[in-house]
């Protein structure tokens, strides 16, 4: 991979696994019989930008899945539901990132929330042994945070210039093309993760990273 000396890794798909569908499934249960119309109802409200950048808090987030769905739901029921989606870290993937540390400056970039954040911490945490995630990373940063998203570039920009790494000596991988495309935009060597395809650690070594 020539000068590279920085590896900025996406987390949903790329390191913990993750399927869309169980949260669907999980909504759809509490009788939500057309959730998938409700849902792209609440992407055109700008409501999941809005929570994965900070600028909506987790009750905010819930009271307005209420008012979309169904106004007699619990915390606990929405909390529930919305964190189907997370699955497990497999531990060649932590395995993965303690090797690539030992040759590149590691980062992490992730479109998460307030909600999930604590969720799937705590499930490192049961099922990996780890109780300091982002220290598994020379540095990892969350939209919900920083309050800037992927595609933006001032996300990329934002993670790369707190450790004075140079876009043209980073590696970004994301399992999402209109990320990827933002990192282009700004001259980061990005990779499409395609997951029909193959998973991070093949990805890595297809590319020569730790030869």
């Amino acid at each position: 991979m020539g000068t590279i000396d920085t590896i900025l890794l996406d987390l949903g798909g790329v390191l913990i696994d993750v399927d869309y569908d169980r949260t669907a499934s999980a909504f759809k249960q509490l009788g939500f019989t057309d959730f998938d119309g409700l849902f792209s109802k609440a992407r055109q409200t700008d409501l999941f930008d809005r929570f994965e950048t900070g600028e909506l808090d987790a009750a905010g987030f819930r009271d307005e899945l209420r008012r979309l769905f169904r106004p007699d739901l619990t915390d606990q029921q929405i909390d529930t539901c919305w964190n189907a989606m997370l699955g497990s870290i497999p531990q060649e993937r932590i395995a993965l990132v303690e090797q690539l540390k030992r040759r590149y400056q590691v980062l992490l970039l992730s479109n998460t929330n307030a909600i999930h954040v604590p969720a799937f911490t705590e499930i490192v945490r049961r099922e990996n042994g780890i109780t300091d995630f982002k220290g598994l990373f020379h540095g990892a940063y969350y939209s919900c945070e920083i309050g800037l998203r992927k595609p933006d570039v001032d996300a990329y920009l934002h993670v790369l210039g707190r450790h004075g790494a140079r876009p043209e000596g980073t590696l970004f991988i994301d399992d999402s093309p209109q990320h990827v495309d933002g990192a282009w935009r700004i001259g980061l060597r990005a990779e499409h993760l395609d997951l029909a395809r193959e998973d991070v650690v093949r990805m890595v070594l297809r590319l020569g990273l730790l030869s």
